[in-house]
C-alpha cells in the first residue's frame, strides 16, 4: 500500500508540472495548423508513462528492493522491458513521425488542406480536437487510437500500482498491438484523406457571405441550405465571397464545393442584437 502511494505521487510529480504547462502553452502538442495533434500527444503520454514507471522502481529497488542485485537475473523488474513496453512506446513514435512526413509531403503538393482553427477566449486548445477531423466532427480512427491508447494506459498503470515490487507488470506480448494496429490505421487514415475543402469560419458583411478555411480554389463554389450561390475566390486570403439572396433567414448551412468533393455543413447563425439597457428613471424634483 506504502509502495503504490509512493508511486501514485511519483506520478503527480512527473506528469503534473507537465500537464500544468501543456495546459498553459499547448504548442508543444499541436501540429502544422495549431490543432492539437493526436500522434504527438499519445506520443507523448506514453514517454510519461515509462518516465514514471522506470523511475519509481529505481527508488524501489534503492530502498525497500534491496539495491543493484534486485535489478539483476532473467526475471528481474525489467525483464519484459524490451518485449512489451519498448514496442508499446515504438507504435506511437512510429505513427508521430510518418504521420509528420505525410502531411509534410501532402500539403506541399497540396493534396490535404490544413487550415488553422479559430482563436479560442482563454487560448487553451480543447481536448476534444484529439478525436475531430479538421471540419471539428468526431473521425472514428482517431477516436478509437485515443480510446485503445488510454485503455492500454489504464492498464498499464493499474497493474504495475497493485504490485510496484515486481517491476514492470508482466502483461501479454501481444498487447503490443492495441497501439501498434490502431496507430498503423491512424497513418493510413492521413495518407488516404482527401483533400475536402474545410470551413473555419462564416461571416456576413452587408450583402455578402465570406467563409474562411482551406483547400477553395477558383472553381470552389459555396452552398446555402443546398442552393449554389455566385461565388468569387480571393487568393490573398483564401476566403470566398459569396453574394446572399434577398430572403436569406438568419440561420442557414454552408457548404463549400470543391474539385468535386464537399465540406462538411457549416451551420451560422446570425448574433442576436444586444438588449439596450433601461433608460435611468429621471430624478425627482423636491416639492417646492
Amino acid at each position: 500500500m506504502v509502495s503504490a502511494l509512493f508511486a501514485l505521487a511519483l506520478l503527480a510529480a512527473v506528469a503534473g508540472p507537465i500537464g500544468l504547462r501543456l495546459r498553459r502553452r499547448p504548442g508543444f502538442v499541436t501540429g502544422r495548423d495549431g490543432r492539437l495533434s493526436t500522434s504527438t500527444t499519445l506520443a507523448l503520454a506514453w514517454t510519461v508513462i515509462l518516465v514514471w514507471l522506470l523511475l519509481t522502481i529505481l527508488a524501489y529497488g534503492l530502498t525497500a528492493g534491496g539495491g543493484a542485485d534486485w535489478f539483476a537475473g532473467e526475471h528481474g523488474p525489467l525483464s519484459s522491458l524490451t518485449t512489451v513496453y519498448l514496442p508499446l512506446l515504438g507504435g506511437p513514435y512510429v505513427a508521430l513521425i510518418a504521420a509528420k512526413t505525410v502531411v509534410g509531403i501532402r500539403l506541399e503538393n497540396g493534396s490535404m488542406a490544413k487550415p488553422a482553427p479559430k482563436p479560442t477566449d482563454s487560448g487553451k486548445r480543447p481536448l476534444r480536437e484529439l478525436i475531430a477531423n479538421d471540419s471539428g466532427r468526431t473521425d472514428l480512427v482517431d477516436l478509437q487510437y485515443v480510446a485503445l491508447s488510454a485503455v492500454t494506459m489504464l492498464y498499464v498503470v493499474l497493474f504495475f500500482l497493485s504490485d510496484v515490487g515486481g517491476g514492470l507488470p508482466h502483461l501479454p506480448a501481444e498487447i503490443w498491438a492495441l497501439t501498434g494496429a490502431p496507430a498503423g490505421a491512424y497513418l493510413v487514415n492521413k495518407m488516404a484523406t482527401r483533400a475536402n475543402p474545410v470551413i473555419t469560419g462564416v461571416a456576413v458583411q452587408g450583402a455578402a457571405l465570406v467563409v474562411e478555411g482551406g483547400g477553395f480554389g477558383p472553381e470552389a463554389r459555396v452552398e446555402l441550405d443546398s442552393s449554389a450561390l455566385a461565388t468569387e475566390f480571393a487568393p490573398a486570403t483564401g476566403t470566398l465571397t459569396a453574394q446572399l439572396p434577398a430572403a436569406a433567414p438568419p440561420a442557414f448551412t454552408v457548404v463549400v464545393v470543391s474539385r468535386g468533393l464537399r465540406s462538411d455543413p457549416y451551420r451560422h447563425a446570425a448574433a442576436a442584437a444586444p438588449v439596450p439597457a433601461p433608460a435611468p428613471a429621471p430624478a425627482r424634483q423636491p416639492a417646492g
